[in-house]
């Protein structure tokens, strides 16, 4: 596969990432995915092929501020759903200032990444 774009970077290096994480029922997936305008994470279970919850910041813009929120807001749904500990997938996105501030608003929300 010829990589023509930064798009292609992306989801080879989520494929790449894909063959080393996988989420279980006792430790799901936390998968984010970061848009343009928008941040999404799900929980997904991958033996199930079930996404047990989502949170997104419709209406929102997406910067750190709105990334702190949502990782607070996915902790919170995670343990409505019993889910203490996950695995974090940043869907092949750099590790940057958005993902640090979801990741540790989720850490200090109680759950274990």
């Amino acid at each position: 596969m010829k990589v023509k774009n930064k798009t292609d970077y992306r989801k080879r290096r989520h494929l790449r990432l894909r063959n080393k994480v996988h989420g279980t029922a006792e430790r799901p997936r936390m998968a984010a995915y970061i848009s343009n305008r928008y941040i999404y994470v799900q929980i997904i279970d991958d033996n199930a092929q079930k996404t047990l919850c989502s949170v997104s910041s419709m209406g929102e813009k997406c910067t750190v501020e709105t990334a702190k929120a949502l990782g607070a807001k996915a902790a919170e749904a995670a343990k409505a759903k019993d889910v203490t500990q996950v695995v974090f997938d940043r869907g092949g996105f750099t590790f940057g200032s958005r993902l640090r501030a979801l990741t540790d608003s989720a850490r200090e929300a109680g759950l274990k990444l």
